[in-house]
């Protein structure tokens, strides 16, 4: 039976079921929130370490969370937040580019013992880190998490007509690239 966020937040708001309440909230939600941050990261131990970093900032602050998003928003906003500053963090200690960032990201999914997909998803995963970071984010939640545009536009803090064009826009890309790559 799967737990309603009112009734998790209700059980967070009393100290004596908060324990219980994020223990729901894990079951519900790591593991959506892990292959969201894996898609971004691409790396298991990357995405590993930055899904424990996103339920300790949502632990210190989940009593404070205002009702007027969804959690499920709040937490995918906590979650692509840790990622751009990974990623961008990754890009400074190395002093590349985020597209060299993005190639080397690549490369790793090539080697990654926890791939186990088909040369079709490693076409497509490669295509999608050519993508910009803009690009690459509402590509995945729109595809990969099927969010709506009102929700990924929450999350991101950007307008519905612009995550349209540039979900279309990526879709045109990878298009290109999976074609240019037969």
């Amino acid at each position: 039976m799967q737990v309603s966020d009112s009734e998790i937040l209700e059980k967070f708001a009393n100290e004596r079921t908060r324990n219980e309440a994020f223990n729901l909230l894990l079951k519900k939600y790591q593991q959506k929130i892990y292959w969201h941050v894996r898609r971004l990261v691409i790396d298991h131990d990357d995405a590993d370490d930055l899904v424990q970093d996103v339920f300790i900032k949502v632990w210190k602050s989940l009593g404070n969370f205002r009702s007027d998003s969804q959690l499920y928003t709040w937490l995918y906003r906590i979650a692509t937040n840790e990622c751009i500053t990974f990623l961008n963090k990754k890009k400074q200690k190395n002093n590349i580019s985020l597209d060299e960032v993005s190639y080397e990201l690549a490369d790793s999914l090539i080697e990654g013992q926890y791939f186990n997909g088909d040369k079709a998803q490693l076409k497509l995963q490669q295509a999608i880190l050519k993508l910009p970071e803009k690009q690459r984010l509402v590509f995945n939640m729109k595809y990969f998490d099927d969010l709506k545009y009102d929700e990924i536009s929450e999350i991101l803090g950007t307008s519905v007509g612009g995550l349209k064009a540039s979900f279309h826009l990526a879709v045109k890309k990878i298009e290109q690239y999976l074609l240019s790559t037969d």
